[in-house]
């Protein structure tokens, strides 16, 4: 038995749930945007409209591992509960580029980066996410794909990771760089 899989999902008001079981789709719609989801066959999702929650089970009629058909269980209710606070709150991630003369700056659907390589990158924007720079250094990814937001982030990040003498490269707002002492001269 998952025990996350079993945990009914609560729908906030303002939410549009609609469960198709013949093509095992789930979609939402909320005040920050929609979203979708296709589920394995071995799952079963249903929408409890007294309660306004909606369940997740497992399709007694499938034979495969019951190891993989508990992880699907509850992996299928994480990301149904993930697009639940997509619609609802929305996620954000922010990232702060740290160096002299780097920056960045949003042209259009893309975002240009000069991180001190002779030329500038510049990143196509995934449709469906907003991406504003504060003062050049300042970077937020927001948008109601949970996974989307991450993967955006992390592509900006791998640019110039952060190294640990100076410090210089971009990193995600909070994040600890442990720094190294650098070479000592003399003896």
């Amino acid at each position: 038995m998952s025990r996350i899989g079993k945990q009914p999902i609560p729908i906030p008001t303002g939410v549009k749930v609609s469960v198709d079981a013949a093509k095992r789709s789930v979609d939402l719609q909320g005040p920050k945007g929609k979203a979708s989801l296709s589920y394995r066959t071995e799952i079963v999702v249903s929408f409890d409209e007294a309660k306004k929650s909606i369940l997740c089970g497992l399709d007694d009629d499938k034979l495969i591992d019951v190891g993989d058909r508990r992880a699907y269980w509850g992996t299928t209710r994480a990301n149904i509960r993930n697009m639940v606070e997509g619609v609802t709150q929305g996620y954000i991630r922010k990232l702060e580029v740290v160096g002299v003369g780097w920056n960045a700056k949003v042209q259009g659907k893309k975002i240009v980066l000069m991180l001190g390589y002779a030329d500038p990158i510049e990143l196509g924007i995934t449709d469906g996410l907003k991406v504003e720079v504060d003062q050049g250094v300042n970077i937020t990814i927001s948008g109601t794909d949970r996974q989307a937001v991450g993967q955006m982030a992390a592509l900006i990040r791998s640019q110039r990771k952060p190294e640990p003498y100076q410090g210089k490269g971009v990193k995600y707002q909070g994040e600890v760089i442990q720094r190294k002492q650098g070479k000592a001269f003399g003896a």
